[in-house]
């Protein structure tokens, strides 16, 4: 069946032109000249898999008629005239699927068309919901990527569907009618981790009553996804080194090298980087693993999706859950919106299953503001903060956080002197010892240091400069907090939390 395409006729020529294209290339089109017409065509059964807006984006009709669009996950493509200051920016805020600049070439419009179908397609039969720009890049990035054999990393917070991408790669890729394995680096201690990714002989150990494939035998010629890869102990990631130097590997307690061709996909809800710079990951593994990267960005940073989700969710559950006595009519618009407001820290695992559960215990068969848990009306205040591993000795757990307090300290020091060297008035460090001017009497006359000035004495520890910093935005801005996290570039929770820390509050 022919893909259906909805032109509107803001600009007749551009419209007749594209109708005229979509045509010749097999799709079934219609033309609306109203919002109306748009919006009865939208209702329609079937509605149409695209919508081509050729003009008045910025008029009130075009951005109600791309909102019915997303709320329906209907792509769109806007033409954006020659004028416009900030093309990118308008088909941000719009949340057009796709947009391309006037004067349009008819054929290229037609590409454009068939390209966002066919990530549309992609989308249905992977899982990956979302209409928000962050979404679409992740989108283009999987198509970018399948068709090559190159590594590629993952990295996004738990929950966010890192291994939904990581199949949606080997389900465009050459690889696809070949194995695609999962493995949990994170799920199996040290001496269990590599007999599951190389395998065993038979007596390698005590238990190995027979020789056994590991993962990456399992996986020859498809793909294997390491999850968790931030987790992968010392020793194994040696060892995985050596199979993407040479493609080969042995089984533990074998003497053959097993040659394997396997593209490997990991995934991680670290950031490898500061792994690597805490020496808990080692560089070159990072290296091997970061070929190509893509981000998932969490719920939080695209809350234009979470609308589609919540109605696609309950849609599913309701199906799943159907009872006779009680049909279920979906969801108030201020229990939406306290769903969209909230935090998410599981991000989309963590939505899921709140709808699940509100789709069964919901009394009056809709979900209410009252159904939605306290903790998330209250944006994610108690929620349970992820602890490390009890696995670890206490003398490790106490190293480790010296470690990723100095690198925070660093990072945020570095940001610290970036800002303030951008202001307009920059702070000026001075630095006063004994072989300095300012070391000597200063005449009566002279004019006194700046407010701004941050006085930096040999012997400062970093933590001084800090907080030297801190108090000079503070004088600076009367004490005003927001205007001094501004200026310093910091969160307002965190100058909060460093003026306790330094006393300063």
């Amino acid at each position: 069946m022919a893909d259906r395409i909805l032109v509107t006729t803001d600009d007749l020529e551009h419209a007749v032109r594209i109708n005229g294209a979509l045509e010749a290339a097999r799709f079934h089109t219609t033309l609306t000249h109203t919002l109306d017409e748009a919006r009865r065509a939208l209702r329609r059964e079937p509605p149409p898999d695209c919508i081509v807006v050729t003009g008045g984006l910025h008029e009130p009709g075009a951005a109600q008629l791309l909102a019915l669009a997303r709320e329906s996950s209907i792509s769109t493509l806007g033409l954006v005239e020659q004028t416009e200051p900030d093309a990118k920016g308008l088909a941000r805020r719009l949340g057009l699927t796709g947009w391309l600049g006037k004067p349009a070439d008819p054929s290229e419009v037609t590409a454009t068309v068939r390209r966002l179908l066919d990530r549309r397609k992609l989308q249905q039969r992977t899982g990956i919901i979302g209409e928000s720009p962050a979404i679409q890049e992740v989108l283009v990035k999987i198509e970018q990527m399948a068709p090559v054999s190159a590594t590629v990393l993952i990295e996004g917070e738990s929950g966010t569907g890192k291994e939904l991408v990581a199949r949606a790669i080997h389900d465009l890729s050459p690889r696809r009618a070949k194995p695609f394995i999962a493995v949990n680096c994170a799920a199996l201690p040290e001496t269990l981790l590599e007999s599951e990714l190389f395998g065993h002989e038979k007596g390698a150990f005590t238990g190995a009553a027979e020789r056994r494939l590991g993962r990456f035998e399992l996986a020859d010629g498809g793909t294997i996804l390491l999850d968790e890869a931030g987790e992968m102990p010392p020793a194994t990631q040696v060892k995985l080194l050596r199979v993407f130097e040479d493609q080969s590997f042995f089984r533990v307690g074998g003497t053959q090298p097993i040659k394997v061709d396997v593209r490997v996909v990991a995934a991680t809800n670290k950031s490898l980087k500061e792994e690597v710079a805490i020496g808990r990951f080692r560089d070159d593994l990072f290296y091997r693993l970061d070929v190509l990267h893509i981000y998932l960005p969490p719920l939080r940073e695209r809350r234009a999706d979470i609308p589609l989700l919540v109605r696609r969710f309950i849609a599913q559950f309701a199906k799943e859950h159907a009872r006779p006595d009680r049909p279920f009519k979906g969801i108030t618009p201020e229990a939406l919106q306290i769903l969209v407001d909230a935090d998410w820290p599981g991000n989309i695992r963590q939505l899921r299953n709140l709808i699940e559960s509100m789709v069964v215990l919901a009394p009056e068969g809709e979900i209410r503001a009252s159904d939605i848990p306290r903790d998330i009306r209250e944006r994610g205040r108690g929620l349970p903060v992820r602890v490390m591993g009890a696995t670890r000795d206490v003398a490790g757990q106490e190293l480790e956080f010296i470690f990723r307090s100095l690198v925070e300290l660093k990072l945020q020091v570095e940001e610290l002197r970036r800002r303030l060297e951008e202001r307009p008035q920059p702070v000026e460090v001075i630095e006063v010892g004994p072989g300095s001017a300012l070391s000597a009497p200063t005449p009566v006359d002279a004019e006194p240091a700046s407010e701004a000035e941050v006085l930096y004495r040999p012997g400062m520890t970093m933590a001084e400069v800090e907080r030297a910093a801190i108090e000079a935005a503070l004088r600076e801005t009367r004490a005003n907090r927001r205007k001094a996290a501004e200026i310093l570039g910091i969160g307002e929770r965190t100058l909060y939390r460093k003026l306790k820390e330094y006393s300063l509050a």
